[in-house]
């Protein structure tokens, strides 16, 4: 968790559409939880035979843990269903994802004898190259990790993956969650839509422009988008450093909106943070340009930190931003009003730019 980012005190984008009867759950989400130990301050990649001294290095939740982090920082009520090993590494996994950012593992499961996944990442360059370790944790007694049917939530995150179908998602939509997947790159080779099976219970799907392209036979991101938006009812693709673009496939509504230049350190985490605030807007009912923007902005200040779920911006990062960019005076005044929605969420105590994070370690002794 940031220095001073009490979850108790986060911005609620949904205040005023909560309900007493409404489900007590945001988003739900599933998946492998890894222990992250990020070298930065490399000038370059390790040489073969050699040794390399970083100059900085952390440690935090990762994989489904970025998602889960970037959700809750948000401010929405995020409840994560994964497995820990019960070695220090899922101790303090469970204890940064409960106790720092107020997520919720009712659903996720303590494995005795299992170890923790691990990732080594090295950040340089603007890439970063990982190296990762892991087993599948072992169901209990021989039944299902994880129940089949997830708690009532307004949003449920799949990953999808050609041939997969996953039984929580079905029943996720049944009791009315909208579902937002991804996808990962198709070893297969085939780009078939429709292997992906769950992709008919999605409200939206959020490819890369190469996915997206290569699984609808395009050429173009933009073409490819409209295509997809036959098969679900809201399509965005993301296009790197050109930003986002989305069809709404009911109303034929389009947007794009353009990636903020920023100097990137680490890009880990980054497509997570652009799908946490793209549900955020979505969840809060904002306008379909206002939702690209929000999540190209979210994702543009975590790529400025180091770190997965550690760069994962909470409202005071994105206030702090707002107040910096408007002292500019260089500032293109039209480009600013792109992001001018802003004014009436921001918390009016946003902290200076930049802001000071918490040193990241697996933890001092009291």
């Amino acid at each position: 968790m940031r220095d001073g980012d009490d979850p108790a005190r986060r911005l609620d984008p949904l205040d005023g559409l909560r309900a007493p009867d409404g489900p007590a759950c945001d988003v739900f989400l599933t998946g492998t939880v890894f222990l992250d130990i990020v070298f930065t301050g490399l000038d370059s990649a390790p040489v073969r035979g050699t040794e390399t001294w970083a100059r900085g290095m952390g440690s935090s939740p990762g994989g489904v843990a970025n998602m889960a982090t970037a959700l809750a920082r948000l401010g929405l009520h995020t409840s994560l269903a994964a497995a820990f090993g019960d070695d220090h590494y899922g101790e303090y996994c469970w204890d940064a994802l409960a106790d720092g950012e107020g997520i919720d593992l009712g659903m996720s499961r303590t494995v005795a004898g299992w170890h923790s996944p691990v990732t080594v990442s090295m950040a340089y360059e603007g890439e970063r190259t990982m190296v990762s370790h892991g087993h599948e944790a072992p169901p209990p007694d021989g039944s299902a990790l994880f129940p089949a049917c997830p708690p009532r939530a307004r949003a449920a995150i799949a990953s999808l993956a050609p041939g997969r179908r996953e039984e929580w998602a079905a029943a996720a939509a049944r009791r009315g969650a909208k579902i937002f997947a991804d996808v990962g790159w198709d070893d297969t080779g085939r780009w078939d839509l429709a292997g992906l099976a769950d992709l008919e219970h999605c409200e939206a799907f959020l490819p890369n422009a190469e996915e997206a392209m290569r699984y609808t036979r395009t050429d173009c991101p933009r073409r490819a988008a409209h295509r997809l938006a036959e098969k679900v009812p809201l399509a965005v693709v993301t296009l790197g450093a050109e930003g986002a673009y989305a069809v709404d496939g009911a109303t034929g509504e389009t947007a794009e909106v353009p990636a903020i230049a920023v100097e990137a350190l680490d890009p880990t985490g980054a497509g997570d943070v652009f799908v946490a605030g793209f549900v955020t807007g979505t969840l809060a009912d904002w306008p379909l340009a206002d939702r690209l923007a929000f999540a190209g902005l979210t994702a543009a200040l975590s790529v400025q930190e180091f770190g997965g779920s550690l760069s994962a911006p909470g409202w005071s990062e994105i206030g702090a931003w707002w107040q910096q960019v408007q002292g500019y005076a260089a500032q293109d005044q039209g480009a600013l009003r792109r992001y001018a929605f802003l004014e009436d969420l921001l918390p009016a105590d946003a902290r200076p730019w930049p802001l000071r994070r918490a040193v990241p370690t697996i933890g001092f002794r009291a």
